[in-house]
């Protein structure tokens, strides 16, 4: 029995062991062990703030003590600044407890948090650049997430790249990147949440709330000191840095009119910085938030007031999220909006504050839509053209911020707003995305509009990750019985992942940059060759001494007609930035004028009236102008360099006008390396060319080219298509049953459409038609000559015989 007993006893003392251990790990981290502490010294201000100073002491203590036993060494041998700061602000917060200054011991409290962060994160990228990943993922553990809202979800790129780091499928440099521009883009965002909140706290008179998050301030711009400095210079750092030093000092003494100077020194030092500056993609997403935000804050403000009196609630909380939302948008575009006019920038600031008081003070709704209505249009002249084409995502983010007022709305037992939310968000949904989803996945846009409604029909994996085959129910159905709030975050859970799905979908329509510069290369390539080759073919038949001179001429018109070339893209890129606010609409007119052109080339060139015709033409023309005489004339050089003119500012015209649309597509600077690419070609053989003369097969060169062009235009045909059904100028019938993949879209211009397909054949069919009907024209053209001829001669015998018999 004794054994038995002591055998039980070992091994329940094991399994204490064993389960004892991961807490023991745990709390060996430096997340865990910044967590601990963090709480002993909230749990020391909260003892300070009931009058229990005892406790607030040994809470201290405490949190002292555990930093000395596991952070402080490491911060010291790392980070020794950092440690210094921290160490210093033990000691402030101290001295605060002692003296029971709740204000001093508040910003202690913060400076010592965010040191922890600058310190974590500068260990992490101290460790990759070390080869230790698991070293560098438990230091970035310790961090701080952007919050998630309805219109940003915390950015996971540090994590995913310290995942492939480890893996060693990532690189160093590109993990510390990584690492750097997520959690710089992370502390700015706190930092101008915490400003932000300290305003709040000054206005309602939070003094310890207010010291809280000016201590907070200073410690996540601190982190951000070396960027700024990078910037902004040395100088201005020291400067910004005294500002929120006396911030600090004016939130203890509180001093109401030195905080709301040093306040409005620090907002003005901040304006227009970003630690992580935004890519153009990003800038122009923020940009179609802005615009398509700032109308939904009237529109939910004017459902929640009646009469001046606040009657739905979560419709005023709508209003300052948007108003919120709209407020963070236009703060990281500022920069870019000054550039373009800093007065109306100026005016668009002021006017989204004065729509916060507006709310604030529950403003006649009328007024705040006004505000609203000329922030819409002085954003029309600041924000670039091509940002004011609100994208596919703006969509996403209006959608998915509607949708997310539902739970809220049954958390509180308010299933009419649900039911309105819905509603709305099918709406931005129905106008927008679903059109051309319908074209292009008709079975996704299904789904989706059925989760709107009685439910979905796909598969979906379910809570253990396994797929599912029954049908989602959806939000119509729940919302209408009242069915829980767990239901209806499963279905929306669903509902999001299918336009996450969707807006692959839809952004497959758009060209790769590779296929951009391939498209813009094929062009350049194919009417510089007709060029190189219509010039040689003129140059090459004049071979004799005396026929030498007409070459000049000719030459000069060749080179005026590359600087005329310029000019007109020049005078092209001119009128379509003037006209970029149509958007998409230009670009399907842009496309359509270059497929009429290139349906005319590619007819032209498949059979012999292009080549034929249009070089028989030109030494037409120049047998006109030479003229075997051996001393040119004023009017002879004037015609030969026209011709050469003509024979090249043709091609070069046809050049830009095709490219106008990738411009439209990709931007100027993707267009121009493909130029650059096709211009190398073109050289390439116009140097074989000029040397060989007429040893070149010319015409089966031009068959090639002319086969590359009709490549070129079929991909055309299909991308124009899809542009006018996105811009609902053609109507969207899918061919049931047929899913196409998204390269083919990209590469090929196929969408799984009648008209897309049904057009590319037609194209197809007409190049290929008319070439057999001209050949057609051609044979009867061959039957019929000898016979006129034979015709003719019997007629002049039967003239001639006529004549002798009279004679006679």
């Amino acid at each position: 029995m004794k054994r038995m007993r002591w055998i039980v006893g070992l091994v329940l003392a094991c399994t204490l062991v064993l389960f004892a251990l991961p807490v023991m790990a745990q709390s060996d981290t430096p997340q865990a062990s910044a967590e601990q502490i963090r709480q002993a010294l909230f749990t020391a201000q909260s003892k300070l703030l009931t009058g229990d100073q005892a406790a607030a002491v040994k809470s201290l203590a405490d949190a002292d003590a555990l930093y000395q036993s596991s952070l402080q060494s490491i911060f010291a041998k790392a980070v020794p600044d950092i440690a210094k700061t921290v160490d210093a602000a033990f000691k402030q917060a101290n001295d605060a407890v002692k003296a029971n200054d709740q204000l001093t011991f508040a910003i202690a409290r913060g400076t010592i948090w965010t040191n922890f962060l600058n310190a974590s994160s500068q260990l992490a990228i101290q460790s990759v650049k070390a080869n230790d990943g698991q070293t560098a993922n438990q230091w970035l553990l310790l961090r701080e997430f952007t919050a998630s809202t309805k219109f940003s979800r915390p950015n996971a790129d540090a994590t995913k790249a310290m995942q492939a780091f480890i893996a060693g499928t990532g690189k160093a440099d590109d993990t510390i990147a990584a690492i750097q521009n997520d959690l710089l883009d992370s502390y700015q965002a706190q930092l101008t949440a915490s400003l932000a909140q300290a305003d709040d706290a000054h206005r309602t008179g939070f003094a310890l709330r207010q010291a809280e998050e000016v201590g907070l301030a200073a410690g996540y711009f601190n982190i951000l000191a070396n960027k700024y400095s990078e910037q902004r210079g040395a100088d201005t750092l020291q400067k910004t840095n005294g500002i929120f030093d006396a911030l600090e000092r004016v939130a203890i003494s509180g001093d109401k009119y030195s905080y709301e100077l040093n306040m409005q020194s620090i907002q003005a030092a901040l304006k227009g910085f970003r630690a992580a500056p935004l890519s153009e993609t990003d800038q122009a997403r923020r940009a179609g938030q802005l615009i398509r935000f700032v109308d939904l804050v009237s529109i939910e403000y004017k459902r929640g007031i009646h009469d001046g009196v606040v009657v739905k609630g979560i419709e005023i909380q709508e209003a300052t999220t948007f108003l919120a939302a709209s407020t963070a948008a236009f703060n990281d575009i500022s920069q870019t909006l000054e550039k373009t006019n800093i007065d109306k920038t100026n005016r668009v600031a002021s006017l989204l504050a004065e729509m916060k008081t507006q709310i604030e003070t529950t403003a006649d709704p009328a007024a705040l839509e006004g505000n609203g209505n000329n922030i819409q249009s002085l954003l029309k002249d600041v924000v670039p053209a091509q940002w004011q084409q609100v994208a596919n995502t703006s969509d996403m983010d209006v959608i998915l911020s509607v949708l997310d007022q539902i739970p809220v709305a049954v958390k509180g037992n308010q299933y009419d707003l649900a039911e309105s939310a819905r509603l709305e968000a099918y709406g931005f949904m129905e106008l927008g995305m679903e059109q051309r989803l319908r074209g292009f996945a008709p079975d996704m846009a299904a789904e989706i509009e059925g989760l709107f409604w009685q439910g979905g029909t796909m598969p979906h994996d379910g809570d253990d990750g396994v797929a599912a085959t029954a049908g989602t129910p959806g939000l119509a159905s729940l919302i209408a019985t009242r069915a829980p709030l767990d239901s209806i975050k499963a279905t929306l859970a669903i509902l999001k992942i299918r336009f996450n799905e969707a807006q692959a979908i839809m952004d497959a329509g758009k060209s790769t940059p590779t296929i951009v510069i391939s498209n813009s290369a094929i062009i350049v390539f194919r009417e510089g060759l007709e060029a190189v080759l219509i010039l040689a073919s003129l140059l090459a038949s004049l071979r004799t001494l005396e026929e030498r001179k007409f070459r000049r001429p000719i030459v000069m018109g060749a080179a005026l007609a590359f600087v005329a070339t310029g000019i007109t893209w020049w005078a092209a890129n001119a009128l379509l930035q003037i006209m970029l606010p149509l958007g998409e609409r230009l670009e399907a007119i842009v496309s359509l004028i270059a497929i009429g052109v290139l349906l005319i080339i590619t007819n032209w060139f498949f059979h012999k009236v292009y080549w034929t015709g249009w070089m028989a033409g030109f030494h037409s023309k120049k047998r006109n102008l030479v003229g075997g005489v051996a001393v040119i004339t004023i009017g002879q050089t004037l015609g030969l360099v026209i011709l050469g003119f003509t024979s090249i500012y043709r091609e070069g015209f046809e050049s830009v006008l095709f490219m106008q649309s990738l411009v439209l597509e990709a931007g100027l600077s993707i267009v121009l390396q493909g130029v650059a690419l096709g211009l190398v070609g073109v050289a390439i053989v116009g140097v074989i060319t000029f040397t060989l003369q007429r040893k070149l097969p010319y015409k089966k060169m031009l068959v090639v080219t002319g086969v590359m062009i009709g490549f070129v235009l079929l991909t055309m045909v299909g991308n124009t298509v899809h542009v006018m059904q996105v811009v609902g100028w053609m109507s969207i019938t899918p061919i049931i049953g047929l899913n196409l993949p998204l390269w083919m879209g990209q590469w090929l211009g196929l969408f799984a459409t009648w008209q897309g397909i049904g057009l590319q054949f037609a194209a197809a069919a007409f190049v290929i038609g008319s070439y057999f009907w001209a050949e057609h024209l051609n044979k009867n053209r061959r039957e019929t000559k000898p016979a006129a001829i034979k015709e003719a001669k019997e007629q002049k015998e039967q003239v001639v015989a006529s004549s002798v018999e009279s004679h006679a």
